[in-house]
């Protein structure tokens, strides 16, 4: 029952999940009505919620694009559940930009299977994975998946292997000439968090440490899903799971290493933890399961979100 209310594609069925956004954004944001009283606050509350929807959009544009779903809402659905999981990400400004960036980069490398204008698509993806490092500096290892993407289609034109060099030059041009406008330091974000640590000792309280728990079991849960039903998918669309499953694991390698550790880092997977999700429940198999597994992780997501608000 609840698994063919998002079945299919539907205006409906989209604005029903903007819906739901919207409302559990505005329910976390009205913990504390302070930025009601500021134009500038209103206006930046607005923009993150426009960015945050941004990603949801994308990923399920990625995913439609490259016949990688039977054209439903699921990616979207499971996105806002797992970002639920994690309700301070909400105001994470700066990380949500990162992860849009990032995932107008996946966007063109998923793409390159197509083998056209495949410069242009390296050079693009490297120049968004840059631009994000200028807001969260390890997200500058996504650039890791361009090179794999160059390694599974384009590798033997040794002109592709220098794009990324390239869009990091330009990258650095164009972040000094913007610091020389604002009169600011463009890479005074950068001396934040280019640390490493890997101590995960973060937490506040129990429910920040449950949610984590529960985010990992799923999220494991998910990826062997993947795992093991790769065989059975068209040959056509292995190159483009591998890369979604090549960014979940770099999202969680930036968890791991980054410094000023957080749940809100697990942003970086839940766009190809969505996608996974949703692979998995188009899965043939019971409705049973299918209901199962979604039912727990509303349930999962739910009790996250408003423990820890």
């Amino acid at each position: 029952m609840i698994t063919s209310v998002f079945k299919k594609y539907t205006p409906i069925n989209f604005i029903f999940v903007v819906i739901l956004l919207l409302g559990f954004f505005l329910i976390f944001q009205f913990q504390d009505l302070a930025w009601t009283n500021s134009v500038l606050l209103i206006l930046k509350k607005t923009g993150i919620f426009f960015l945050l929807l941004g990603s949801v959009f994308l990923t399920d544009f990625i995913e439609k694009k490259n016949g990688m779903n039977k054209n439903s809402v699921y990616s979207m659905f499971f996105f806002f559940l797992l970002i639920l999981f994690f309700p301070s990400v909400l105001s994470h400004t700066k990380l949500i930009i990162s992860n849009l960036f990032v995932l107008l980069a996946l966007r063109r490398l998923v793409s390159l299977h197509s083998q056209k204008a495949s410069k242009e698509k390296i050079f693009d993806a490297s120049l968004w994975i840059f631009f994000a490092s200028l807001f969260y500096f390890w997200s500058i290892l996504f650039i890791i998946l361009v090179f794999i993407s160059i390694i599974f289609h384009v590798s033997r034109d040794y002109r592709n292997w220098v794009l990324p060099f390239i869009a990091f030059f330009v990258t650095v041009i164009i972040a000094i000439f913007l610091s020389m406008i604002v009169n600011d330091n463009a890479f005074g974000l950068l001396n934040k968090n280019q640390f490493i640590n890997f101590n995960i000792d973060y937490f506040t309280n129990k429910y920040q440490n449950v949610a984590f728990s529960i985010y990992t079991t799923i999220a494991l849960f998910f990826v062997v899903s993947m795992f093991i039903s790769m065989s059975n998918r068209p040959q056509v669309l292995h190159s483009s799971f591998k890369k979604i499953i090549g960014f979940f694991f770099i999202g969680v390698l930036i968890f791991v290493i980054s410094s000023n550790k957080s749940n809100d880092l697990l942003l970086f997977t839940m766009a190809p933890l969505s996608i996974m999700a949703t692979s998995h429940i188009e899965i043939k198999q019971r409705q049973f399961k299918q209901e199962l597994v979604l039912f727990v992780l509303i349930v999962c997501s739910m009790f996250s979100f408003f423990s820890q608000l």
